[in-house]
Order: structure tokens, then sequence, then C-alpha cells
């Protein structure tokens, strides 16, 4: 909610990302991260930011009444607060995603490579007197030689994937 009125005010001031960080003197991509709802301006770049825009605070967090200076900053600390929580649940759930996608990549190529080491490979058997078997013969140990190449390059850096990215308790 609040990403999307801070872009959508910005927009109907007519101004750019640019023109608009430098009026509150932060960068362009810290105005691009609020806009995209990846981060939150703390209270008084809130100020700051509802006062470059000519707009009061409160329509930019979504309300419409008119409070009193000293409860719209309780109130505006309180939407900070959730909105950061709810920021903060989306980035461990990315992470929890991230780190399973890197488990799941160890396994996957540990059981590939593990399958390439029980079952021999099928093509070493086939006539490759015939130009269509040769090239695909020729195809599958060029991928099956890629893999086993790079099949330890791949768990290494699945495994520290998955080490950097794991719960912190």
């Amino acid at each position: 909610m609040l990403s999307e009125n801070i872009k959508a005010v910005r927009k109907s001031k007519g101004l750019s990302q640019e023109e608009l960080a430098a009026r509150l003197n932060v960068v362009r991509q810290t105005v691009s991260k609020w806009e995209q709802g990846r981060s939150v301006p703390d209270a008084e770049l809130l100020i700051s930011l509802s006062e470059a825009l000519e707009t009061p605070v409160s329509t930019l967090l979504g309300e419409t009444l008119a409070e009193t200076r000293a409860d719209a900053l309780s109130a505006i600390s309180e939407k900070l607060e959730v909105i950061n929580l709810q920021l903060a649940r989306r980035r461990a759930a990315e992470q929890r995603a991230l780190h399973w996608f890197f488990v799941l990549l160890c396994t996957a190529t540990a059981a590939v490579f593990a399958a390439l080491i029980v079952f021999p490979s099928p093509y070493l058997g086939w006539d490759y007197s015939q130009p269509e078997t040769a090239v695909l013969g020729a195809s599958l140990h060029a991928l099956e030689w890629l893999f086993v190449r790079a099949a330890p390059l791949v768990l290494l850096g699945g495994a520290a994937g998955a080490c950097l990215t794991r719960k912190k308790t």
C-alpha cells in the first residue's frame, strides 16, 4: 500500500525517481526500493517524503483521517512497524525458499552423479555406423562429460548456498 501510494503520488506530481531522491537527499535506488516494497522509509524520512510530495503522510499510508501531530507520529510508527514486520516475513520466506532450492540442487546433483556411477551409459553399446546414432551418441557423451566436470562445482556451490541461507538460531 505504502509503496503503491508513493509511486502514484510521485507520478501524479510529475517527478522522476531521481528528482524525488534529490529532494530527499537519498539515492534513486532508495526511492526505487520504496516503490517496489523492498524497504520503507523511517518516520523522519516519511515526513520529509510527504513534504517533498506535498501530500499528507496519512495519504501515503492510505488513511484519510486528520490526526494531531503526536498521534500522527505514533500512527506512522505503528504502520511502519507493521510494514517492517511484513518485509521481514517476506525476506525470511524468500531465504527459506532459496535454502531449499540449494538443498534440492545438491540432492539432485548427487543423485544424478550416483546414477551415472551405478548404471552404465546406454549409448556405449550403440552401433555408430548410422549417422543419426553417431550424432546422438556423441551428444549424449558430451552432455555426460560436461555434467561430470560441472557436478563438483555445482555441488560445492549448492552446499555453500545451503549453508549461507540456513536459518540462524
